[in-house]
């Protein structure tokens, strides 16, 4: 599960624009963004064995930052795998256009969402099971590419339109960096979608029963996941077939079997990513509901969302979680193609991803300062410490610079103060800021 949560719908969906945008620079693109989110995960490793009482992220963030910290950071949480839910129902509609290209846009979402809220309300463990089994899928699909992909470099492998398989469709077409410097900051605007929800396999492993083991185990086998299975299947894809060959519009998983001439091959793997979103919209599901039900329990959300169900499920807030995936649907018919919708909708899930991932940062910051003999007792202290948290929150700046270059991400990174504003108001009608006087 831990290696599966690290492949998401970006990758398999939005990873044929960043290719487009970005051109072979994609894989730098990739690796530069893994390398910056290994250290939110180290950051958000030490604070959480540093405390084991802390079972979130939010926890730490709240007991560190205080109550409207982690406030912001918990609906924000919610609302980041609510706008991922949505990009996955605009995948899965996309992916299922593959073999029925008439089929009515709003059909496939219905049915997973329904799917889904049934299999989430039955019971717990169904989410550990299913996670498991896509996780497996996810990881034999990438790795029979892997090798399919360099079997064709090797052996020269010409496709249909006359693309031959070879290390030189790296550097041919324009060179490593095709669309020049923009081009290359361009890549970084889908390609972040790819790694939210990277901190689930922290959290998740901070739960088990030895999350001394567990945690650092699961986060530092990070890197060696992000090399196989992010840059090392995309340059598969761009050996056997030019950067400037593939379809922005379709994934290049799928694209490159079917320019192999093996179209069985390309609907098995468009299976695949039709189980990686399904996944992907999976965790955000149970993860939001859990979400809510903290929230609740301390007077940040509505009370009844605190209520299990007979199945120790918190029924109520999963409903409502799913209720809001539903303007999904008319992301859809507002206008343009699928992957217009997929961008705009990835976008501001980016943002608010990185708004998390900022507070993790700050929150470990604050951790150091003001709790200097934990981390002189840390069992797994971070890489850089405090000057590298920066370096990452200055990355996070610069990707937020980038996002404002093109019409569609600059559209999706100015709605996102509205959310803040929301909070804020919501903040203060919950009573939030009187409470946390109190208590202080």
């Amino acid at each position: 599960m831990a290696i599966g949560g690290a492949i998401g719908t970006g990758l398999f969906m939005g990873s044929g624009k960043t290719i487009f945008l970005a051109g072979p620079s994609v894989i730098l693109v990739y690796a530069i963004i893994g390398f910056m989110l290994f250290f939110v995960m180290r950051a958000m490793g030490e604070m959480l064995l540093a405390n084991m009482n802390y079972k979130s992220l939010r926890d730490a963030v709240s007991d560190i930052l205080g109550p409207f910290a982690g406030f912001i950071t918990g609906w924000t949480y919610w609302f980041c795998w609510v706008v991922t839910g949505m990009a996955d129902i605009v995948a899965i509609t996309g992916y299922l256009q593959y073999w029925w290209a008439d089929i009515p846009l709003w059909l496939p979402g219905i049915f997973v969402i329904a799917l889904l809220l049934a299999l989430n309300l039955v019971a717990v463990r169904l989410f550990g099971e299913i996670e498991f089994w896509f996780a497996i899928i996810k990881i034999v699909a990438i790795v029979g590419l892997i090798c399919v992909g360099l079997y064709m470099v090797f052996t020269r492998f010409e496709t249909p339109d006359g693309h031959i398989a070879g290390f030189n469709n790296l550097i041919n077409d324009g060179g490593f960096f095709p669309n020049g410097l923009t081009g290359f900051l361009a890549g970084f605007q889908i390609a972040i979608f790819a790694f939210v929800g990277i901190e689930l396999a922290g959290t998740a492993a901070a739960e088990t029963k030895d999350p001394e083991k567990t945690l650092p185990r699961a986060i530092n086998s990070i890197p060696v996941r992000i090399v196989i299975f992010y840059v090392l299947s995309l340059i598969v894809i761009m050996l056997v077939t030019p950067w400037d060959a593939i379809n922005p519009a379709v994934s290049p998983f799928v694209q490159l079997f079917a320019f192999a001439g093996i179209p069985a091959a390309a609907g098995v793997i468009n299976f695949v990513v039709i189980t990686s979103a399904a996944s992907s919209a999976n965790s955000g599901i149970f993860s939001t509901s859990r979400m809510l039900y903290g929230l609740s329990l301390e007077g940040a959300a509505p009370r009844r969302w605190a209520v299990l169900s007979k199945h120790r499920v918190p029924a109520r807030g999963l409903v409502f979680s799913v209720i809001c995936l539903i303007p999904a649907l008319a992301m859809l018919y507002a206008g343009g193609t699928v992957i217009e919708a997929f961008t705009l909708i990835t976008t501001l899930s980016s943002v608010l991803f990185m708004v998390v991932w900022t507070y993790i940062l700050v929150a470990y910051i604050v951790y150091r300062r003001r709790t200097p003999e934990l981390h002189a007792k840390s069992i797994f202290p971070m890489p850089g410490g405090v000057p590298m948290s920066c370096v990452v929150l200055a990355f996070f700046a610069f990707v937020v610079a980038v996002l404002c270059l093109e019409t569609d991400t600059r559209t999706a990174l100015l709605s996102a103060p509205v959310w803040f504003i929301i909070l804020g108001i919501g903040w203060v009608a919950t009573g939030g800021a009187k409470g946390a006087a109190s208590r202080s």
